[in-house]
């Protein structure tokens, strides 16, 4: 693009004026590749260039290359890998040190600068200026000629008022991306949300001697936490309360992946200590290190008012008398998908006339007040004792009460889970 003999016919004002047209085009898009190649598809009306392109620095994890400059838009070059994506470090040839010092560099003679990275055998003179946002050199604008000494201070400061304004647009650009993402993830949620809600049973079980109710609070849209009940016989019922690492989408996929194992046990008639060892092995060999579920599953035996049930890590089951005595059931082996070959225990309850059992998960005694200090068992087992009047539906909205009036706040840290046995 040789057209310099025209450009020296501009005045200053006619560049000015130019700039303004060109920065008033591009600022219609919100598309990023769109922006930067209406830059270069009219920046030779106010710049001679035989070559130009925009390089933007993009920065990997502590793992990756700190960073790579990824051109966005170029013109003139003869397309390579090594013009897509220059392997350069910081304050290498001119786009490393345009880069690391967020100066700009005019070279009347690049055969004389040192700092010089050959990508055209035509180039004589070259023209950079870095694209600052927020304080931080996020890319860099390079034009090259074929002549010598191609470019004046003058056109360096026209390309240092065009790159502020492609900077600005940028930062609009990214920052519409985030909103336009952060509206996917939300939907996202959402509909996950509505999935791990239809997966929870629709409501209390109902069976003889016993008044049951059980609630997830959950923190996010999706909880980690989970809990299901199924009918075995007409007098028995299998319980499960659930709290898998994390929480989010792969929390809820993680509960989605243990209620269809569980489930399938207990069609087959498994004993809990059995049914939890198969599903552990299960999920052992379908997840990733790290990840694990901690779950109490038993068997609720109606006619002789007894659970029988195993535990994989999970927090110990609070038990209640009718006279204040209360204790909490300590027996436990290790969390599910933790280790290969894992075996559980069984453990066996025999309810009293009015006792309650509470099975909970680490979001209810974990919630800490702004001071710091968790809500713990100690205040669990009160709170309870103080609402041991009261149906199984209403103690525990009388739980949850509690834990906000002591954390000072109605959102909990962690999803929280509260399953109430109470024997009439």
């Amino acid at each position: 693009m040789d057209n310099k003999s025209d450009h020296s016919k501009l005045t200053p004002l006619d560049k000015l004026r130019l700039l303004h047209e060109i920065t008033k085009t591009i600022s219609r898009s919100l598309d990023l590749d769109e922006v930067l190649n209406l830059v270069m598809d009219t920046l030779g009306s106010v710049l001679p260039y035989d070559a130009a392109g925009i390089y933007l620095i993009e920065f990997g994890s502590e793992d990756e290359s700190p960073y790579v400059f990824r051109s966005k838009a170029i013109r003139g070059y003869q397309i390579s890998f090594e013009l897509i994506e220059p392997r350069l470090r910081m304050g290498e040839g001119f786009l490393g040190t345009v880069a690391q010092t967020g100066k700009a560099i005019i070279s009347p003679d690049v055969s004389k600068d040192p700092r010089y990275f050959a990508a055209r055998d035509l180039t004589r003179s070259e023209m950079l200026a870095p694209i600052v946002s927020n304080d931080k050199v996020i890319g860099v604008f390079d034009l090259e000629s074929d002549h010598l000494a191609a470019y004046s201070e003058d056109d360096l400061a026209v390309l240092q008022m065009l790159t502020s304004q492609v900077a600005i647009i940028i930062e609009k650009v990214r920052l519409h991306e985030q909103v336009v993402e952060k509206k996917r993830i939300q939907a996202q949620l959402e509909i996950a949300r509505e999935v791990q809600l239809e997966l929870l049973p629709h409501d209390d079980p109902q069976i003889e001697n016993f008044d049951i109710s059980a609630y997830v609070f959950p923190t996010e849209e999706v909880s980690g936490d989970y809990y299901d009940w199924v009918k075995v016989f007409d007098d028995q019922i299998g319980i499960v309360v659930a709290d898998a690492v994390g929480k989010g989408i792969p929390a809820a996929l993680l509960m989605s992946f243990l209620r269809a194992s569980l489930r399938s046990c207990v069609q087959i008639g498994y004993a809990p200590h059995i049914a939890l060892a198969k599903v552990s092995s299960l999920l052992r060999d379908s997840i990733e290190d790290n990840k694990f579920i901690t779950a109490i599953y038993g068997i609720l035996d109606s006619t002789n008012k007894t659970f029988v049930f195993s535990n994989a890590g999970h927090n110990p089951p609070l038990l209640i008398k009718p006279d204040g005595e209360y204790r909490y059931v300590e027996y436990g082996d290790m969390a599910l998908g933790m280790f290969d070959d894992l075996h559980y225990h069984q453990h066996f309850i025999r309810f009293e006339p009015g006792q309650i059992m509470v099975i909970y998960t680490d979001g209810i005694t974990e919630a800490a007040n702004p001071s710091g200090e968790e809500y713990g068992q100690s205040r669990l087992a009160k709170r309870v004792l103080d609402g041991f009047h009261l149906p199984a539906k209403k103690m525990i909205d009388f739980i949850r009460k509690g834990v906000d009036d002591f954390t000072e706040r109605n959102v909990l840290d962690d999803d929280g889970t509260l399953f109430i046995v109470k024997a009439k």
